[in-house]
């Protein structure tokens, strides 16, 4: 943008809609958008597809768009956290994307999450700061049903080993998921935190998810997340990238499900999405 006006301070847009942050305009950017937090993931979820095209790269965002069996999709990095996964959100929005997929990494907090194991979440627990500038306290972070489903039908069909439930996203890498900081800087809640989520059934901790839901509930839009566990804190496992090219191919196939069941909801004038419609050929 240079030296460019924008359209106002509330309002931070550039000639012809170009948003701020991603850098990007109506029409550049698909109905269905994938959010990885890595920028270099972007370039990994696009070779996955039939074609791609690099739309922008600013800051920590990274935009490509193409066709995924057929269905134009996008992707969009939005770097580590909730902060600047609301930016993406808020973006994303203004220029025409109605459906989100977060493809990240998680630790996950139960015995039998393997490295490698996918988790498709259903809610996220809030523990970040940014929905809280949205939405009370109360206000749950649950993912959309159908883009849930959708992500089951695609792990299924893909053969790869995943699980269904709550997340917990946290602000922080370190004492916000239990791990001591510098020095061995650790507080009580931060040593009470992976014994209380185990014991209400969460699968683990990602940084971004509540906010995501939030917001998409908030404005009408689906979200849904899919996370490759790398690390489990119960066994001390760590293993890099474990599972991240199978989380981008249960999202990205999890697109071309969900464009096929929205084409038939459309033809038959349904707002909602349900399983026998998908069947129904009448």
């Amino acid at each position: 943008m240079g030296d460019e006006s924008l359209r106002s301070a509330a309002r931070p847009e550039g000639e012809g809609g170009l948003q701020y942050h991603l850098r990007v305009r109506r029409g550049d950017v698909a109905r269905y958008v994938l959010l990885p937090g890595d920028p270099e993931r972007t370039d990994l979820i696009a070779r996955l597809w039939d074609e791609a095209r690099l739309v922008a790269h600013h800051r920590e965002y990274r935009t490509w768009t193409g066709f995924y069996k057929g269905t134009p999709i996008s992707v969009t990095s939005t770097g580590i956290g909730s902060p600047s996964t609301a930016i993406a959100v808020e973006e994303l929005l203004r220029v025409g994307a109605e459906t989100f997929i977060r493809v990240g990494t998680m630790g996950g907090i139960r015995e039998d999450l393997r490295p490698g194991t996918l988790v498709i979440g259903s809610a996220a627990v809030r523990m970040e700061g940014t929905s809280g500038q949205y939405a009370p306290r109360g206000f749950p972070a649950a993912a959309s049903y159908d883009v849930v489903a959708a992500l089951v039908e695609a792990a299924e069909a893909l053969g790869v080993r995943y699980e269904v439930g709550v997340v917990a996203s946290t602000d922080s890498f370190y004492l916000g998921q239990g791990r001591p900081g510098y020095g061995g800087y650790m507080t009580p809640e931060a040593s009470e935190i992976i014994p209380l989520l185990r014991s209400a059934g969460v699968l683990g901790f990602e940084m971004e998810a509540s906010a995501l839901f939030t917001l998409s509930q908030l404005y009408g839009a689906r979200a849904g997340c899919v996370c490759a566990v790398v690390a489990n804190r119960v066994s001390g496992e760590f293993v890099v990238n474990a599972g991240v090219e199978d989380a981008a191919r249960v999202a990205s196939e999890a697109v071309a499900i969900l464009a096929g069941w929205d084409r038939e909801r459309e033809k038959r004038g349904k707002k909602w999405f349900y399983p026998s419609l998908a069947c129904r050929r009448t």
